[in-house]
């Protein structure tokens, strides 16, 4: 977890992906929960702390904007969500959600947790080592 240290507020990005087990829109709210749950929770974060969220998804999930899903979380009305399509490259991850939240926080960006989920792990293997266990919802 972060240890708040007195280095002021800094604006940091916070990176984190999930891949999604079918195009359906309640798999994709539910993974985009999952996802935004995990990144609260590992670094502390409440959305009066989000300057921005750009979420991307790969071109085979067109059921929800994952923006739909936030959005519907307490606090999460305000914060200026976007929605596009990942950039399709040959052989990559299906099915993917990708976000990267722009932050105002009082902590070192070496503190800052990335979370990459379910099979979205590949993406990022460098972090497993600093990857803190977050119960999903629905366990």
């Amino acid at each position: 977890m972060l240890e708040e240290i007195n280095v002021g507020w800094r604006i940091q990005g916070i990176r984190g992906a999930i891949t999604v087990s079918q195009n359906s829109a309640e798999a994709i709210a539910d993974a985009t929960h999952e996802l935004l749950d995990a990144i609260e929770s590992q670094n502390r974060l409440s959305p009066e702390y989000l300057i921005s969220v750009t979420f991307s998804v790969t071109q085979d999930l067109d059921a929800l904007f994952p923006a739909a899903a936030a959005r519907q979380r307490p606090g999460w009305d305000v914060v200026p969500l976007l929605d596009v399509q990942h950039m399709h490259v040959v052989g990559s991850l299906p099915r993917c959600i990708r976000v990267l939240m722009h932050t105002q926080v009082p902590v070192l960006h070496e503190q800052v947790s990335h979370v990459y989920l379910r099979e979205a792990r590949n993406l990022r293997p460098d972090l497993d080592d600093r990857a803190v266990s977050v119960p999903s919802r629905h366990d």
